[in-house]
């Protein structure tokens, strides 16, 4: 009976640990969608999953399609051929949108459509991060997307399932050597006790080894991710939509970090940049005066007269601060149709300005006069140096590569892990392009083994790109 018993409670152990693993791989799953989310649909669809944006609210979508969803993957793929099939609710949903064509991704795999599904799934009943409901009436585009999920929980969990497996599987094989000692005739004393069976040399000694196991591997682990930040996504002082400026209005991503073809840096564009534009475009397509007014605060530019301020560093905050109300005024009757300020006009007027200030200051900075202080999202260590002119201009590296879907971005995150071993690993794999760029003309050993066949790619491992000293001078 006894030994009955123990095979009970292992085969229950047993079950909670593919129950954990499970769960493991659904979190998995969820995790993945949310970046397959990120990169293709947070431009056009709402990140709560309740509200529609430029396309339709995602929650609840496998239930709209119910019994279609062979279909529903077609339609993420190519939502024009499903349209042209004739399928009712495509129809009727392209109808509804103003016929406006869905992006088509036919790269994504059935897994990740599938991992999509599960995100959005998650997000909209609440069962996947922190609650999104709540911040949807503060923000337009959709609450802040869920924070990652830690493993450490699992990791703990699956440590004390593992343990007190042993200790079942320590109290199995001391029974059955007594129940053979037993049959054998041999004197055998009490039966031990739980407290004696873990506390036995053979299980201290496997808990001393699974310790120092778990340490090492904490250790290292740390000491590896210390410094990276991939997924990193701060708030900048200015809601600056890269979907909206590169992906909608395709603005090349050196019209504004010109300095990628030329130097090492990219460099953040001046104000002077954004005001070659919005000198003209005074108003956002999602934001109205709110944003673009933070940009003219900081220049000295006043968009009531359309000119530049003289002396503007010596002009009251008073002054600036009517000046830049009246400019919020005169846009909300416009767009509201009236002709006097109502309570909501008054609130509304002074959080923009609040929030002018607010976003254009801080403890070092005092004045929301000078340069906007934008903040850095890719930083490598001191220790590494890395040149961008080598890579946009001689490497033809597109941008994406590392910095991946900017154009698809409404606020912008670290896509890459720009870890050492990302970027051997990129070494290794990326091809050198040859042809009809003059900075590799002396490699002529190369050149003529592409042309006699013996070499049919040369990558930027073969051109010294793993040597120490190319980032580690």
């Amino acid at each position: 009976m006894i030994y009955q018993s123990l095979i009970s409670r292992l085969l229950v152990l047993s079950s909670f640990i593919l129950l954990t693993f499970n769960f493991a791989s659904a979190q998995e799953l969820a995790d993945q969608g949310k970046g397959l989310f990120k990169a293709n649909c947070a431009s056009c669809h709402n990140k709560n999953m309740i509200d529609n944006m430029t396309g339709p609210a995602l929650g609840g979508v496998q239930e709209r399609w119910e019994g279609k969803e062979e279909l529903l993957y077609d339609w993420i793929r190519n939502s024009s051929a499903v349209i042209a099939a004739g399928d009712p609710y495509a129809v009727s949903l392209y109808n509804e949108y103003n016929k406006s064509v869905m992006t088509a991704f036919p790269n994504l795999t059935d897994e990740e459509i599938e991992a999509l599904l599960v995100y959005i799934d998650g997000v909209y009943t609440g069962t996947y991060g922190p609650s999104n409901v709540a911040a949807v009436a503060g923000n337009p585009q959709g609450a802040v997307p869920a924070e990652e999920g830690s493993n450490t929980f699992l990791f703990v969990t699956l440590f004390i399932i593992l343990g007190i497996l042993a200790v079942v599987l320590a109290r199995i094989i001391t029974n059955l050597n007594r129940m053979v000692d037993i049959r054998e005739g041999k004197q055998v004393g009490k039966p031990q006790s739980l407290l004696q069976s873990i506390s036995n040399s053979g299980v201290v000694g496997f808990i001393l080894f699974a310790l120092v196991v778990f340490g090492g591997y904490t250790t290292v682990n740390s000491a590896i991710s210390l410094g990276r930040q991939q997924g990193y996504q701060p708030e900048q002082p200015i809601k600056f939509s890269h979907a909206t400026h590169a992906g909608m209005q395709k603005i090349e991503c050196q019209y504004c970090h010109d300095g990628a073809r030329r130097s090492k840096h990219s460099v953040i564009p001046a104000t002077n940049t954004c005001m070659n534009c919005h000198a003209a475009i005074k108003k956002g397509s999602q934001y109205g005066t709110a944003e673009l007014s933070k940009i003219y605060a900081s220049v000295g530019w006043n968009p009531n007269t359309g000119t530049y301020i003289d002396d503007y560093d010596s002009m009251s905050d008073e002054d600036v601060e009517k000046m830049f109300k009246e400019w919020i005024t005169s846009n909300y009757l416009r767009d509201n149709s009236l002709s006097s300020l109502d309570r909501s006009g008054t609130r509304e007027v002074d959080r923009q300005w609040d929030n002018i200030v607010s976003s254009l200051t801080n403890d070092t900075k005092t004045s929301f006069k000078g340069p906007i202080e934008w903040v850095r999202i890719h930083n490598l260590p001191d220790h590494v140096y890395f040149n961008h002119a080598q890579h946009v201009s001689v490497g033809k590296v597109e941008c994406q590569t590392c910095h991946g879907p900017v154009e698809k971005m409404e606020v912008v995150a670290q896509h890459s892990p720009l870890s050492m071993g990302w970027c051997i690993n990129c070494h290794r794999q990326t091809e050198v392009k040859f042809s009809d760029n003059p900075y590799y003309e002396s490699y002529e050993k190369y050149h003529d083994q592409m042309k006699n066949g013996d070499r049919d790619k040369v990558t930027v491992e073969d051109i010294g790109g793993l040597e120490c000293q190319k980032c580690h001078y």
